[in-house]
């Protein structure tokens, strides 16, 4: 399959090496509205076409998809644009900067009947998918807390300093990604109530976030912690994403280093589900990275009609729901309830 790809910013890079991981599909072309940022972009990654205008590339290059790496506020006309072509689009997460936006580029992609897929790749990872095993093999019973942690000082702006400009930041960034593994997990959320705060005064928006979620029909109560703070942490272990689940027959956990621990009434289990390791990855983001190849596989399956995409728009729609949702609940001081 040959697709094109907008963006040639920093994700966009990995993001086009994943793609290469996979058989049979190329990248034939890459828009950005900086035409040297996209020539550097195609020699480094070996796409044979430039383009700063995307309609131009969307009338000249025979595509099976667009995928779509620039920022949020830039998605929603990226997505009409290329449902107006009838092609599959994919995006990146956030898809729009509002619900209502999200909503509006769903309703133009299947008024144009092509496929719009979100790339979330958090729930990609290795371990967070090998502990959804462990929960959903009952060995530790019906789960009736959670917590789940993305905390780290990992200067993040040095490589995407646009963050700092962000008037909401960590839960649009890290929240769209950590609620969605939160579903993965749970199910729907019934309410939320969520408090934040603005440690790094360099920056506009928020860069610590907790919220606390009734999920699966209330039976789960799951709190979501989430900083980008720059603390002094004793054990940094960026990108990494801590969860612990109890269940009424024991506990599971991904600890540090990506081990999973699984404890019952027969002891505690432990075994190491580190990321694959790829060569253009870089080593400080390796679980992220890693994951960046399965999502996509799992997306080109559903494109070439093999199989079911996990992050569809309309299913990440549920997730963006979520973000708002706690943004709503800071503003007004309350718990939000979902119908």
């Amino acid at each position: 399959m040959r697709f094109a790809i907008f963006g040639a910013g920093f994700w966009a890079r990995f993001q086009l090496a994943a793609w290469q991981e996979l058989p049979d599909v190329e990248c034939v072309a890459v828009y950005n509205r900086s035409r040297d940022k996209a020539e550097a972009f195609a020699r480094d990654l070996r796409v044979p076409a430039v383009y700063d205008n995307p309609e131009t590339l969307l009338r000249t290059e025979q595509i099976d998809f667009v995928d779509v790496c620039t920022y949020p506020f830039t998605l929603p006309a990226m997505v009409k644009l290329v449902a107006s072509h009838g092609l599959p689009v994919i995006s990146q997460k956030p898809m729009a900067p509002s619900l209502a936006a999200a909503a509006e580029s769903i309703r133009v992609c299947q008024d144009a009947n092509v496929p719009y897929f979100v790339h979330e790749n958090w729930r990609w990872q290795g371990q967070l998918r090998e502990l959804k095993k462990v929960l959903d093999s009952g060995v530790i019973g019906s789960p009736f807390r959670a917590r789940i942690t993305m905390v780290s000082g990992f200067p993040v702006f040095l490589n995407e300093p646009h963050l700092k400009d962000l008037e909401e930041f960590i839960l649009t960034d890290m929240g769209t990604h950590v609620f969605d593994l939160a579903r993965f997990y749970f199910g729907e959320a019934q309410s939320l109530y969520c408090q934040i705060h603005r440690v790094n005064a360099g920056i506009k928006g928020e860069d610590v976030a907790t919220t606390m979620l009734s999920m699966n029909a209330g039976k789960t109560t799951v709190t979501v912690e989430l900083g980008y703070a720059q603390n002094h942490l004793e054990n940094e272990c960026f990108p990494q994403t801590l969860v612990l689940v109890e269940g009424e027959l024991g506990s599971a956990e991904i600890a540090r280093d990506y081990q999973i621990r699984v404890t019952t009434a027969a002891g505690t289990h432990v075994r190491r589900v580190p990321p694959v390791h790829y060569a253009w990855a870089d080593p400080n983001y390796d679980a992220v990275h890693a994951s960046i190849v399965a999502c996509n596989a799992n997306l080109l399956g559903a494109i070439r009609g093999s199989g079911n995409a996990e992050t569809t728009a309309a299913d990440n729609l549920k997730t963006l729901q979520l973000v708002y949702a706690a943004y709503d609940s800071v503003r007004h001081r309350e718990a939000i309830n979902f119908g």
